[in-house]
């Protein structure tokens, strides 16, 4: 069990890099605020130079990568963190700088338990994308296809364990020092952080996700999930289908690709409405982002770690 000394340290820690970047002056200033919390948010911020406007966006990025994931999640909850919190918040991007590829060659080797030249025959040194949980690599099978492999940050676990252990001590902490936060529930916030964060970290549950919203869109075959290589899948590494295309989200080149915008937005919305209202299980990331326009008028989707569910009486009264 971790000592109350190590989460304070922690939070004094992050809460130095939050005064740096202006987000802790709303918490000083609402008088709602728990006495300990806003010292503890005063000695944080003590000796700092406090920027005029608040950036929230950037100071979880700077504190790591639970911080990233758990802005995001905040960025949904405006009653908990304030309107103009919950609005920056939405621009924070999900990157951070690459893992050495020699760290990442070593983890795959681990996770596999073979020669990685009897999986791959070339795989590109630069990864293509770097988040907090994982960086992605092309490569080709030594069967000759293309893929994109997905490997879990070494070290990730440590990482989101130790964040989380200490975001779900500060909640307690907060509901029992003050009726009105406990009203807002930040327990439960966290605790469903902590829930779609472990889904996260294991890659076997997201090809299974892969594999299973497969299954329901080929009733839609304008609407592509990648396959998933299962024989070069582990809990930390998935192997992925390669999509070459453009993301949904840079209008300008589908416009010069000749992309019927109106026709990928139809596609997106009937795709969607089989998934959540015919199947019952939906890819609940869809943002432009992961979505990419394929030569045809068709749309590829990627990153399956997180998902829905509805069941069939809340389906039948959605319908």
């Amino acid at each position: 069990m971790t000592a109350s000394t190590t989460h304070v340290w922690r939070l004094l820690k992050w809460g130095r890099i939050l005064a740096r970047h202006g987000a802790l002056r709303g918490i000083e200033r609402d008088p709602n605020t728990p006495t300990p919390v806003r010292r503890l948010a005063r000695i944080a911020r003590f000796g700092a130079r406090v920027p005029a406007v608040p950036r929230y966006a950037d100071a979880f990025q700077a504190i790591g990568p639970a911080a990233i994931k758990l802005g995001q999640t905040l960025a949904t909850r405006p009653d908990l963190v304030g309107e103009d919190a919950a609005h920056d918040l939405l621009r924070l991007q999900d990157q951070l700088s690459p893992v050495p590829y020699e760290t990442i060659e070593a983890a795959m080797l681990a996770s596999f338990g073979k020669p990685l030249e009897t999986l791959f025959s070339r795989i590109e040194p630069i990864p293509v994308g770097a988040a907090s949980i994982a960086q992605v690599h092309r490569a080709v099978t030594t069967d000759g296809r293309q893929v994109a492999v997905k490997v879990l940050r070494p070290g990730v676990e440590d990482d989101f364990a130790r964040a989380i252990d200490t975001y779900s001590w500060a909640a307690a902490q907060l509901e029992a020092l003050s009726p009105e936060a406990m009203r807002l529930r930040p327990r439960l916030t966290i605790e469903t952080f902590k829930r779609w964060t472990l889904r996260e970290l294991n890659f076997r549950r997201e090809a299974a996700s892969a594999s299973e919203l497969a299954e329901g869109m080929t009733a839609e075959p304008d609407f592509v999930i990648p396959a998933i290589d299962w024989a070069r899948s582990t809990a930390k590494v998935m192997t992925i289908e390669w999509i070459d295309g453009i993301k949904l989200s840079d209008r300008p080149a589908l416009v010069a690709a000749g992309y019927d915008l109106p026709g990928l937005a139809n596609t997106l919305v009937r795709a969607f409405l089989r998934q959540a209202i015919a199947d019952g299980f939906f890819h609940a990331d869809m943002h432009q982002g992961n979505l990419f326009a394929l030569p045809g008028n068709r749309i590829a989707a990627i990153d399956f770690g997180i998902m829905g569910r509805i069941d069939r009486r809340a389906r039948v009264w959605l319908a």
